[in-house]
């Protein structure tokens, strides 16, 4: 029977898979060209990590190899990473293709020599060369590769009407397959490949990762509710690496009876060993970009709940982030946002960020202090735990935000870091009474919902910055719409600000009930000093 695979290209015979028919066509038209008779094109393909670059220019080889009017390889040269002699480079892939093709060719000590490899009086048939992990070459060879292809591009160009392969040149087309586009974003000196056209591998549709559960149901027999695959998709948006990774923890790890059908309670304790005690490769260096410094401050800034980041692609510190699989690009009305990339990855990095910075909270709260109206058997008084939390909060403000990332505009905390420190406090407070909390992030943006179970029952609290009566009543509106979908009578909207005094919180604390829904809000302010 064939498993979820999520480690390095999936073998159609062994993994469930999808077969991307489009993009494989697509890349296939492109390095043929639309006259193959007389050239293809050369293109880049690139995506965040784990998207399925490598699988789809691998059916690509494939089905060019099957071409008798071309020759096709592929050579991938991530083992380069960390050369510095462009000689060995050269070398390296120029052995790549001889290997491939079954015959020697001639070492290149030069780009001079490197091109001629490339010519008609070396090779027999046109060629069709993908260079995958491209971008793993230091910034030296990618440019000299890139300006060497584009001449070669543009020689074939100008002999018009002769056949490709009586061209000066048989390199028929040219695919580079990496995380980022060869754009020059990096570079101080721009890219030279400017003739290429751009493959831009997408996350998997709702149906395609509908399609791999359903496999696996027909061939093992054992029944996966809908809610499961609805939350796979949810918690991944699609990204293929992680569909398969909790496919595989779903079916195999954490699925200790598959006669019975595969519920939410699978899901649920699978999706808590994901979050919180199993490393991933990709998760692992999506963490590790998030934490670099430079990249870091971007990141806190988009846990931030009031306005969105604006995207824009030439933003370096954006593109790195974006190219490395940190965030996404939202669609807006007329403009591009910033967003994360699925809820499951901003639920790692929300969890990475509160634990670096507050691993060890401070005394929750006095131990002789009578908690009965905050807490009981029964049940939880949300706005009093978030009283108590103000309450710490001034009580060790100092010691707390010592270290925190701080605004290089105005050196205060960024807003996150209240968020993750509030998260952590209730944390601690819950476990000692067999509570627990999570977050959820619906919107992808800043926005952060806390999630409680406590004695049987469950709370949420909405959590904002206040930033104006205007914003405050449309969070009231919001917070009501939340609590409805989540089917509660009650939310909480928990409004950091710096200060506020006793007549605002007198004017401003008032329950709000919303005409539409009847859900209950209780607005309660957390001043921050």
């Amino acid at each position: 029977m064939r498993k979820f695979c999520s480690y390095g290209p999936v073998d159609t015979r062994l993994h469930y898979y999808v077969e991307r028919r489009e993009l494989v066509e697509y890349a296939l038209s492109q390095l043929r060209g639309e006259r193959p008779e007389e050239g293809g094109h050369y293109i880049t393909v690139w995506a965040p990590r784990q998207r399925g670059k490598t699988w789809v220019m691998q059916q690509v080889l494939w089905r060019l190899q099957e071409d008798e009017r071309f020759d096709a390889v592929k050579v991938n040269v991530q083992v380069l990473k960390g050369e510095e002699s462009i000689a060995a480079i050269l070398d390296y892939i120029v052995a790549g293709i001889a290997r491939q093709l079954g015959r020697e060719l001639p070492r290149p000590e030069s780009l001079l020599d490197f091109e001629r490899v490339f010519s008609r009086e070396v090779l027999e048939r046109p060629l069709v060369l993908m260079l995958d992990e491209f971008d793993a070459l230091n910034e030296e060879a990618i440019s000299d590769l890139a300006g060497a292809f584009r001449n070669i591009y543009i020689r074939r160009r100008d002999q018009v009407g002769v056949p490709t392969e009586e061209k000066e040149y048989l390199l028929h087309g040219v695919g580079l397959i990496g995380v980022r586009a060869v754009l020059g974003v990096e570079s101080s000196s721009g890219s030279p490949f400017n003739v290429q056209r751009s493959l831009h591998i997408p996350n998997l549709t709702f149906e395609e990762v509908d399609y791999m559960y359903h496999w696996y149901e027909r061939e093992s027999g054992q029944v996966v509710e809908q809610e499961v695959i609805d939350r796979v998709y949810y918690e991944t948006q699609g990204q293929p690496g992680l569909v398969s990774w909790l496919g595989e923890l779903l079916t195999e790890q954490y699925n200790d009876d598959p006669t019975a059908p595969l519920t939410m309670k699978q899901f649920n304790r699978m999706l808590l060993w994901a979050i919180n005690g199993l490393g991933n490769a990709n998760v692992l260096n999506i963490i590790s970009k998030a934490r670099q410094d430079g990249y870091k401050e971007v990141v806190l800034e988009m846990f931030e709940t009031g306005v969105k980041k604006e995207f824009r692609f030439d933003d370096p510190q954006l593109n790195f982030l974006y190219l490395n699989g940190v965030i996404d690009i939202e669609e807006g009305a007329e403009r591009l946002y910033a967003r994360f990339p699925c809820p499951f990855i901003q639920k790692r990095l929300f969890n990475y960020f509160a634990g670096e910075l507050f691993d060890r909270p401070a005394q929750l709260y006095d131990p002789f202090a009578d908690l009965s109206a905050v807490i009981t058997e029964e049940g939880l008084n949300v706005a009093g735990l978030l009283r108590l939390y103000e309450e710490y909060l001034g009580r060790h403000r100092e010691r707390l935000l010592a270290d925190v990332p701080r605004r290089r505009t105005d050196f205060r905390p960024y807003e996150a870091v209240y968020h993750f420190n509030l998260y952590v406090y209730l944390d601690k407070f819950l476990e000692q009474y067999g509570g627990r909390v999570w977050p959820e992030f619906p919107t992808g943006n800043g926005k952060v919902d806390l999630l409680i179970k406590y004695a049987g029952r469950r709370y949420a609290v909405e959590v904002k910055s206040f930033a104006s009566v205007y914003e405050y009543r449309r969070a009231l509106r919001q917070a009501a719409r939340y609590g409805a979908e989540l089917g509660l009578e009650e939310i909480t909207l928990a409004l950091f600000v710096e200060a506020v005094d006793e007549e605002n919180r007198a004017r401003y604390e008032v329950e709000y009930v919303d005409e539409g829904n009847g859900v209950r809000v209780r607005p309660v302010f957390v001043e921050t000093g």
